[in-house]
């Protein structure tokens, strides 16, 4: 799988020279003066176009569509996504995907697919985990559309074990600035039994410009692994009593009534079974799963979030949510996942597909605040 020359560094970005990494969660990264509010953002169709050249030679893109839920107003859509798009250095280095030829890991052409996955859906708000080539990718060439953004690396990354590594991987969050303004950022190392762990989470307040109204968003990453379920139900704790405290201070600052509606997405390491899950769900912040919505009952998870083939053999889980303040929004339509036979018996990463995990990608909508208030 060859890859072809391409002018979206040269012609788009100038050269980036990473500047050196922050000390972990302490001082964290927030390029938000990088972002030139008067330029005008690169077209992303155009963007999306050159990635398309780019890939060529490699299998189609999976096709998925949107299911419309029938709730909320369209006109005011704001459009989420979560992902954990792989490590790079994990990806090659240590995650042992033993039916994923090496040659489909390359960054040449990888970092393709993943700028093709998230052009194709064009979200409002984007949450990643597991980003290592934030300074040198994510960052200028998001910028360059227009998204402001944040990142949170691991106090003590994996791949930073790996040779040729490109720093930490971390938890990364970008909103488009046209759309939204930045009220306050959050980082967070997440603890559990009182002490700090390697596991982060960003908070960021924003305020609608379309309708005023102020939310928050957190992108986070739990403890991976079974055995762990645990650590992860302390830390999902954590979270959560970050994220009430945030909500408060936004309450007192925006002299509101109101409760401040959240969005919170993760790879949470966690099946629906898990204290984690449960602790998210029956929440006094009043948290739902958004893609709930998929399944004929509404009360049911998908059946995957992730597929992938190890030597230990084939894993197959739900992992990743989008969790909202079901009393201030509505879902107005969530991203279908392809099927066994679209990913095909490799399973993921792929030629066609760069992350073991599958994006999720949901329409959300402010509710009447008269009824949210009720």
């Amino acid at each position: 799988m060859g890859s072809r020359t391409s002018g979206l560094y040269s012609a788009l970005v100038k050269t980036v020279s990473r500047p050196a990494l922050p000390h972990p969660c302490d001082s964290t990264y927030n390029p938000g003066n990088d972002l030139d509010l008067d330029q005008d953002p690169a077209d992303p169709l155009k963007l999306l176009q050159e990635c398309r050249e780019v890939l060529i030679n490699r299998p189609a893109q999976l096709q998925r569509a949107f299911i419309q839920t029938g709730h909320g107003d369209a006109r005011q859509t704001i459009r989420v996504m979560q992902w954990n798009v792989l490590a790079q250095a994990l990806g090659e280095g240590m995650d042992s995907f033993v039916q994923c030829p090496m040659d489909a890991l390359n960054w040449a052409e990888r970092k393709y697919l993943i700028l093709q996955e998230i052009l194709t859906y064009k979200p409002d708000i984007i949450c990643l985990q597991e980003v290592d080539h934030y300074f040198d990718m994510f960052q200028p060439v998001l910028a360059s559309l227009g998204y402001q953004s944040s990142f949170c690396p691991k106090p003590w990354s994996p791949c930073l074990d790996v040779e040729n590594n490109n720093g930490p991987d971390g938890c990364a969050l970008f909103f488009n600035h046209k759309r939204f303004q930045s009220l306050n950022t959050t980082h967070l190392r997440l603890s559990a039994m009182m002490l700090k762990t390697n596991q982060v989470a960003i908070i960021a307040a924003l305020r609608c410009r379309a309708t005023e109204r102020a939310f928050c968003v957190t992108v986070t990453h739990l403890k991976a692994r079974s055995g762990w379920e645990v650590l992860r139900s302390a830390q999902g704790s954590d979270l959560l009593r970050n994220l009430r405290n945030v909500a408060q201070r936004i309450e007192t600052e925006e002299k509101t009534d109101t409760d401040v509606p959240l969005i919170v997405c993760g790879d949470f390491n966690a099946e629906p079974s898990e204290d984690v899950y449960r602790n998210f769900a029956t929440s006094s912040l009043g948290l739902d799963s958004a893609y709930k919505h998929l399944s004929t009952d509404g009360k049911t998870e998908p059946p995957y979030t992730t597929w992938k083939i190890r030597p230990s053999g084939e894993s197959c889980h739900t992992l990743d949510y989008v969790w909202y303040s079901h009393r201030a929004f509505d879902v107005n339509a969530v991203l279908d996942f392809p099927t066994a036979e679209q990913i095909g018996p490799n399973r993921l990463p792929s030629y066609n597909y760069p992350s073991d995990h599958l994006s999720l990608v949901c329409d959300f909508s402010f509710k009447d605040p008269a009824l949210v208030s009720q």
